[in-house]
């Protein structure tokens, strides 16, 4: 298991076991920086996901607080087994196979809040003028899809691809490759994905979601 890992693992821990309570501040980046023989960044990515799991909330020029609604967000937490780590071209694949999969499901079940958290997705997305945030809200977005299916385990197994993408190596792959004409392109297919869901056209989302998918491959692998 890699540093960044432990660090992650010691913080689920730490939270699971209520060492750190809702309300408890958690050390500084740059005192976890310095126990874990980390960068700064790579710190701040860990964190990052942590706020977007909603067990970790900052206010700025205070620290970072565990949130009042940790154990319900704890509850919905999927890790990787045993640490595991999935190459970019695994993920991939599994992308390419379980996105489309679930677009039956997406359209009878999304409700207009579905619809909505799709649309901040993007706009949140496009307003992004840092890599991270456009690659978070990415993320989002593609989560929010699978949430509008209303299935616990598909949301389940989502967010367990959402954390094989937080991890190192899909990061590297993704600052290679996501040239600003090609985040403008992604951000273009995203609404347009949107609105084929939003028209119920099953046949229609299957398609954009795989060629969307299979660009994004492209980009990323060269294949």
């Amino acid at each position: 298991m890699d540093t960044a890992a432990i660090l992650r693992e010691t913080i689920l821990d730490k939270l699971r076991s209520r060492v750190w309570r809702a309300g408890h501040r958690i050390p500084t980046e740059r005192a976890l920086s310095e126990e874990f023989g980390l960068s700064r960044s790579t710190v701040r990515r860990v964190l990052q996901e942590f706020k977007r799991r909603r067990l970790l909330t900052q206010t700025v020029g205070s620290g970072t607080y565990v949130t009042e609604q940790v154990h319900d967000a704890l509850a919905e937490w999927l890790p990787l087994p045993g640490g595991a780590t999935v190459s970019p071209a695994e993920l991939m694949s599994a992308r390419l196979v379980l996105e489309p999969a679930i677009i039956d499901m997406a359209i009878g079940n999304a409700t207009a809040a579905d619809f909505q958290r799709m649309d901040e997705c993007n706009h949140r997305a496009e307003l992004a003028t840092t890599l991270e945030d456009f690659e978070k809200w990415d993320a989002a977005l593609h989560e929010a899809i699978a949430q509008a299916a209303h299935n616990g385990f598909i949301v389940g197994v989502f967010r367990l691809m959402n954390e094989a993408r937080a991890q190192g190596e899909w990061g590297v792959l993704k600052r290679r490759s996501a040239s600003p004409e090609r985040r403008l392109e992604y951000q273009q297919e995203h609404r347009a994905l949107v609105a084929a869901l939003k028209d119920r056209d099953a046949e229609k989302a299957k398609a954009l979601c795989l060629s969307h998918l299979v660009h994004v491959r492209v980009n990323m692998l060269g294949h």
